[in-house]
């Protein structure tokens, strides 16, 4: 099976994401125990025209994330909190998938339809699980089946406080979250792509 993480930090590489440290929890996971093939993109790295088509302009880098998706079993969007809310990559990220609600598989179907997802969430304050619900709620809207506890997250609670990269508290609980994010994707994607919906 093909997964592809959408980290949709705000920090363009090199920086270090502390979203990707913990979706990598989830992608060595999959790779290491259910033998998915990861596939990575950062959109901070990338030029991304505004909508909600597939393709913009010529200088739109987003068609080749839209493929590698089109053509994985899998997608985890990781993002972290602003404001109380998914960064304004993850948003842009969900408002360009929108064109796949249009989009049709051999047989007919939505080109997303089949296909699991799962969300990764940092922040140094609370909002983790409205975050999620967002994300969420958008890919089922856009035809991605979500899978029972398809997330995991970190945080520090009410009011500025460290990163992620800062302290080892609360890791323990992420990670193991984290590794049963995988499984049940893994498993769900599993079925979904052997026995269709």
């Amino acid at each position: 099976m093909k997964a592809v993480f959408v980290n949709c930090t705000l920090k363009p590489s090199p920086e270090p994401s502390n979203t990707e440290l913990l979706a990598t929890v989830v992608a060595d996971e999959l790779t290491q125990t259910h033998e998915v093939d990861i596939t990575w993109f950062r959109l901070a790295d990338l030029h991304l025209d505004h909508g909600v088509k597939t393709s913009m302009s010529e200088a739109d880098e987003w068609p080749p994330v839209h493929d590698a998706i089109a053509a994985a079993d899998i997608l985890v969007v990781a993002t972290p909190t602003w404001v109380g809310h998914p960064s304004s990559y993850a948003q842009q990220m969900l408002e360009r998938l929108d064109a796949m609600i249009s989009e049709t598989r051999d047989d007919g179907e939505p080109l997303a339809l089949g296909k699991v997802a799962g969300a990764v969430v940092t922040g140094n304050e609370d909002g983790a699980h409205h975050v999620i619900s967002e994300i969420a709620g958008a890919l089922v809207d856009i035809g991605f089946t979500i899978p029972s506890q398809a997330w995991t997250y970190w945080n520090r609670g009410p009011g500025p406080g460290p990163e992620y990269t800062d302290t080892e508290d609360g890791h323990d609980w992420s990670a193991e979250t984290g590794r049963t994010m995988a499984k049940r994707l893994a498993e769900v994607g599993r079925a979904l792509a052997t026995a269709g919906i």
